[in-house]
Order: C-alpha cells, then sequence, then structure tokens
C-alpha cells in the first residue's frame, strides 16, 4: 500500500512539473508576442509540442486564464488575449501597492534573521548579476521579494500578494533579460534593503513601490520595441 501511495504521488508531482514547463514556455511566447493574440491554444498540438499528455498541458490553459493571459470563450476554446498597456500598469499598480505594505509593515516586524537573510540575498543578486547570470538571478530576485512580502507577518497580506505576485511573475521575469535591467534593479534593491534595515516605513514603502514603477516601465519598453522591430 505504501508503494502505491508513493506512485500515485510521484506521479501527480510528475504532472505537476510537467504543467509547469508547458505554462512558462507559453506564458514567455504570449508576453514577447511569439504567440498574437487571438490565438486558439490546440491542447493537442501543445501536448504534441511539450510532448506531454493532455491533463497538463489543461492545468497549464487553466493558469494561463487565471493569469489573464488568456481566454476560454465558448465554442472557440482558449484564445491569447491582447496584452494592452492599460492593462499592464493596473497590475504592476496593484502588485506595488501590495508590496508596498507589505514592506511597510515588514520594516517593523522582520526578525533579525529574515533582514541577516535578505541582506545576503541582495549581496548574492549583486554578484549574479555581475557575473551576467540572469537565470539564477531571476530565481533569487523571486526569493527576495517573497521574504519582503513575508516580512509582514500577516496571511492574510501574504496570500494576496503572492496570488498577485503569480500573475505578474512572467512579466517581471521578462524586464530581467537585459543587463541595464538587471544593473537598476540592484540599485533599487539596496535602497529597499537600506530602508528595512533601518526600520524606515515610509521609505520602504516608497523604495518597493518605485521599483515595481521601474519594472513596468521597463517590461512596456522593452516590449514595444521588440514589436515595433
Amino acid at each position: 500500500m505504501l508503494g502505491d501511495d508513493n506512485m500515485v504521488g510521484g506521479s501527480a508531482q510528475h504532472r505537476r512539473m510537467q504543467s509547469e514547463i508547458v505554462l512558462e514556455g507559453l506564458e514567455a511566447e504570449i508576453i514577447a508576442g511569439i504567440i498574437p493574440p487571438g490565438t486558439r491554444l490546440d491542447e493537442t498540438g501543445i501536448g504534441d509540442r511539450f510532448g506531454v499528455s493532455r491533463t497538463p498541458v489543461r492545468e497549464a490553459l487553466h493558469a494561463l486564464c487565471a493569469r489573464s493571459l488568456a481566454e476560454r470563450v465558448p465554442y472557440k476554446g482558449v484564445l491569447v488575449l491582447a496584452l494592452s498597456p492599460e492593462h499592464i500598469d493596473q497590475m504592476f499598480e496593484a502588485m506595488a501597492e501590495m508590496e508596498a505594505t507589505c514592506g511597510r509593515l515588514a520594516s517593523q516586524r522582520m526578525t533579525m534573521s529574515e533582514r541577516a537573510e535578505l541582506e545576503t540575498m541582495h549581496r548574492e543578486m549583486n554578484a549574479l548579476a555581475d557575473a551576467g547570470d540572469y537565470e539564477t538571478y531571476e530565481g533569487v530576485n523571486s526569493r527576495f521579494h517573497t521574504l519582503i512580502v513575508a516580512g509582514c507577518h500577516n496571511k492574510d497580506l501574504v496570500a494576496l500578494a503572492e496570488s498577485m505576485r503569480a500573475k505578474l511573475r512572467p512579466f517581471r521575469k521578462y524586464q530581467l533579460h537585459d543587463r541595464g535591467r538587471i544593473s537598476r534593479s540592484c540599485a533599487e534593491h539596496q535602497d529597499i534593503v537600506d530602508a528595512l534595515l533601518d526600520q524606515d516605513a515610509q521609505r520602504a514603502g516608497t523604495a518597493l513601490r518605485r521599483h515595481l514603477v521601474s519594472a513596468a516601465q521597463e517590461f512596456l519598453l522593452r516590449r514595444k520595441g521588440e514589436v515595433e522591430a
């Protein structure tokens, strides 16, 4: 019986991994404009392309709809949505306000160990930026922001922020593929870390808000340039 449970658990975990691979691949192509708005996302074709069954494809398409990158239309299937600058602005604005709120609280509530870990992550990201290791940088950057949100020590705020972060993750990852943006991101992180270590709530909120506004501007400029090209 134990063996059966392990096999079932392993199968479910494997399916989730497959779903994440499909999701990340489709997200990146939609955001980059490789898959244009109005495109019907065919389950069979996507499954053949990624070498997976239809179940993880369905899970990935469901997540795309939840993140407002696609919508399920009766009798037509799942269609890619247009990414208007207004919609992107609104998402980044919502995330900026959410992280600013969490940052203000975190400046007062983070433990000493959490503050030390944050500073360690910041130094690690600086080294990764200097080395040009953008993929690893993106992963540490995600943990950096997760730690700040968790530092507010309010479960409801953390849940709301993490839901919004999941929706914005592909957009934030996309704009980090530029060396200049990585450098600016590190400088903005320094302002955030300084404010949190100084327990300056107002400065922490302002630094986080500016960081997200900067990320939104970077994303829109980069995408506009690629679309025009």
